[in-house]
């Protein structure tokens, strides 16, 4: 099918807005990196803090823990989704760096493979050849099917589905690093292209590889995520002792899933998109506070605009949300009160 009709930002802001919005920023991508990260520690050794004070003080913390912790590792994915689009840092080289290293390797993503696969998503958003149309296409579903949903993922279900692919990728990969195997240049090809990775999943995982040289990029994703992990256990060690990295590792395989689907649910499921309107593409979910600690983290709920204009970086998707406004172009987009309501409407009969 044809690629989906692409938004002209000159017939809809004023010059000096557009080259406002889409500055990006050499120390706001670095700052969101490390407010992640400090979020993370705040509230790891903030929790091994509260057991040593009180069992029930622990007891109390430790949920609210997970649910923070899971909100950062999704805001890590986010950050190096934004690094993909080249939006982290003026620097290309910088940026890459970022978007590899202290954000998508902390939950075991490959920035290039994603890059490629993910601008095919926005050339062909909500068509057949979308790699992210099996996010959305099973809604609307029953209340049902979504809880069971829910429950795989708290329970550590998905988690271990998707990273027993991805290792078992990996380990296919080194297999073929170690006896000096390669693949053919279309195999090449379609690695570059990220084909080979990231075809279920926005995080970078759960994804099946089709030739050698996918399992080597698979391969050397493992060993860059697995590298942060013993960084992170050290850490916690010399710090504070396990509770820590274990509290980190719980999230990664509970709440970040859960958030993770919301998140991927909230953007595109039940939307009217259609090929020859821009404003269709994507859902805008407000958010508040507790929205933006867990399933929206760094504006990623503004993703009308960011399917409209995806030369924006994160943190001036507000700016462009509000200019929309005042332009009257929020009447032609997809926008939800809350997550809540999101849940309603895909959750909802069809014909209601």
């Amino acid at each position: 099918m044809p690629a989906v009709k692409a938004a002209n930002p000159r017939s809809i802001f004023a010059p000096e807005d557009w080259a406002a919005i889409t500055r990006v920023s050499p120390w706001l991508g670095i700052w969101q990196i490390v407010h992640a990260w400090a979020v993370v520690a705040i509230a790891a050794f903030g929790t091994a803090w509260a057991w040593e004070q009180n069992w029930l003080a622990g007891l109390v913390a430790t949920p609210i823990a997970l649910a923070l912790l899971g909100g950062r590792q999704l805001g890590l994915a986010i950050l190096m989704h934004d690094g993909a689009h080249g939006l982290l840092h003026p620097s290309r080289q910088l940026n890459n760096w970022l978007g590899q290293w202290p954000s998508g390797a902390a939950t075991g993503s490959d920035l290039h493979a994603y890059r490629a696969y993910h601008l095919t998503h926005h050339k062909f958003t909500q068509q057949p050849e979308d790699p992210d149309l099996s996010l959305s296409k099973p809604f609307p579903t029953s209340s049902a099917s979504l809880w069971r949903k829910a429950v795989r993922d708290l329970t550590g279900q998905t988690f271990f589905k998707q990273r027993s692919h991805q290792f078992a990728a990996a380990l296919r990969g080194l297999k073929a690093m170690l006896r000096g195997e390669t693949g053919s240049s279309e195999d090449k090809r379609d690695t570059s292209a990220g084909r080979a990775l990231n075809l279920q999943s926005r995080s970078g995982i759960d994804a099946p590889v089709a030739n050698i040289e996918g399992a080597k990029t698979t391969a050397r994703t493992v060993a860059r995520f697995l590298l942060v992990q013993l960084v992170l256990l050290a850490i916690s060690l010399s710090v504070w002792g396990w509770l820590p990295f274990v509290l980190w590792l719980v999230a990664l395989a509970t709440t970040f899933q859960l958030f993770l689907r919301i998140r991927n649910i909230a953007e595109h499921a039940c939307t009217t998109t259609g090929s020859d309107d821009p404003f269709s593409h994507a859902r805008t979910t407000y958010a508040g506070l507790i929205e933006r600690a867990t399933v929206a983290p760094y504006w990623v709920n503004f993703h009308s605009e960011h399917h409209l204009f995806m030369g924006v970086p994160c943190y001036s998707l507000p700016r462009a949300h509000t200019l929309l406004g005042k332009g009257g172009y929020h009447a032609k987009m997809t926008i939800e009160p809350n997550y809540w309501s999101v849940l309603r409407r895909v959750t909802a009969s069809p014909t209601a």
